[in-house]
């Protein structure tokens, strides 16, 4: 896992005391209130915890100790809510992110997940503080609220085994190392102009092992290696021009932009969307010949659901569709 120091020489402000701020500005009393709760119709009130008749779970709520997750027509928000911490990412949080994921997965009123950071930190990245005690410091043990696993089981989850539903990072602010991971791991990333990125690892004797997976999956060789090697900051219209992120917009616009892509998102088959995904990630890695026939395949199944005839029909006939998900 890649983690980001507190303070490291490309860093030179540390985490925050109580009642201070960092150099992006996000102060220890800003924490966001973890106090909502998703209802098994997906509508958030304001107790704090999730149905856990929704997750598999036992028939007790669940709550998310580190993360926000609110439900509103069709768009899933996960928030990292750790901003007096510039929401790191430990054990517990790839826990609940986990749990998070799988239960979006299978929720048929989720049509689009959203990831983003509480405050104006996306993610520093992994919490130091659990690091260097031996064995993995991001191994999740089984909870009501957090899946088993590691942060390879995050990562596989998002870019290699896919949640057949669009993934799409809202990149607050800055995203360092593990958090960097996270954004390139999402299909789809939105971020403010002002946000910056990085893997600082080398700085302090360390080296970004697991996003380099992720890292060079969506950037050519020489950009990322010149990233990884030398741990230095680039803005976001660099992080653009890289292929790191989809694009950056005017902070003030980041809302407002990625809402306006959910709503596209949610306007097409979510089957349809659901087989094209699923097709994405299992060709992904294939020689060409056995992809093609995997494609030819999956296009046969596309052709023969009820929404490919009615997105046709739609389509000759001028009016919108109407989707029926089978």
């Amino acid at each position: 896992m890649s983690t980001s120091p507190e303070k490291s020489p490309s860093d030179e402000n540390p985490a925050p005391a109580a009642g201070a701020s960092d150099a992006s500005g996000v102060s220890a009393s800003e924490t966001v209130s973890t106090s909502e709760t998703v209802s098994a119709s997906g509508t958030v009130s304001a107790s704090g915890t999730v149905s856990a008749s929704e997750t598999g779970s036992s028939p007790a709520e669940v709550t998310y100790s580190e993360l926000l997750y609110e439900v509103r027509g069709g768009v899933l928000q996960i928030t990292i809510n750790r901003p007096e911490r510039r929401n790191p990412i430990g054990a517990s949080t790839v826990g609940e992110l986990l749990h998070a994921l799988h239960r979006a997965k299978h929720d048929p009123s989720v049509k689009v997940v959203v990831l983003t950071g509480a405050g104006k930190i996306f993610s520093a990245g992994g919490d130091l503080s659990q690091m260097g005690g031996g064995g993995n410091p991001l191994q999740a043990g089984p909870a009501e609220n957090r899946r088993a696993g590691t942060f390879v089981d995050l990562n596989l989850m998002l870019m290699e085994q896919g949640l057949g539903k669009p993934t799409i990072a809202k990149v607050n602010g800055h995203a360092m190392a593990g958090g960097l991971g996270l954004v390139v791991a999402c299909d789809l990333a939105i971020a403010a102009d002002d946000a910056q990125f990085a893997t600082p690892e080398i700085n302090v004797g360390l080296w970004p092992m697991m996003i380099m997976a992720t890292i060079f999956r969506n950037v050519p060789r020489k950009r990322a290696m010149e990233l990884i090697l030398t741990g230095d900051r680039i803005d976001a219209a660099t992080a653009e021009r890289m292929g790191l992120i989809t694009r950056a917009v005017p902070r003030e616009r980041l809302d407002a932009e990625v809402q306006a892509l959910c709503d596209k998102i949610c306007q097409k088959s979510p089957l349809v969307m659901q087989l094209g995904l699923d097709a994405f990630h299992k060709m992904q890695d294939m020689d060409l010949e056995p992809a093609l026939r995997l494609l030819e395949g999956e296009l046969m199944r596309v052709l023969g659901t009820e929404d490919a005839s009615e997105g046709l029909l739609a389509f000759l006939q001028k009016r919108p569709p109407t989707w029926k998900g089978r």
